[in-house]
């Protein structure tokens, strides 16, 4: 029997293509499945379609934004065990509260240390 299990599958859904590619490079050194989307509404389909475990979601998209993406996610039931990070510019507490309000995971404000966030997305796939 084969104990290894298979990385965890990571989806980046943020705008900024320098966010994108450092994420993905990062995530994929850390032993980590990858996939990225540049807007809201390719990160929907993209987290329905693959079922991630764990998404980094921007909040200031064109289209759809990252709040929207959440809730749309927390309302499908085959996404309930999905981990959910929000990443934003925005770094108010009303901004934070309303993000885990509605169902993420955890709130990282940019700018980050990219080995902190890495640290956090292995510690809430852990979890």
């Amino acid at each position: 029997m084969n104990s290894t299990t298979p990385p965890a599958r990571v989806l980046v859904v943020d705008d900024e293509p320098g966010i994108v590619t450092s994420l993905e490079f990062l995530l994929k050194q850390a032993g980590f499945t990858v996939s990225t989307a540049t807007d809201g509404d390719s990160g929907l389909e993209k987290a329905q379609a693959e079922r991630p475990d764990l998404i980094l979601l921007d909040i200031m998209m064109p289209g759809r934004d990252g709040f929207e993406v959440c809730q749309t996610l927390r309302a499908d039931p085959a996404m309930a065990n999905t981990k959910i990070v929000m990443l934003t510019a925005r770094s108010r507490d009303a901004e934070q509260a309303k993000g885990l309000a509605l169902g993420a995971d955890d709130y990282i404000t940019k700018p980050f240390s990219t080995r902190d966030l890495v640290a956090r997305v292995q510690e809430l796939l852990a979890a």
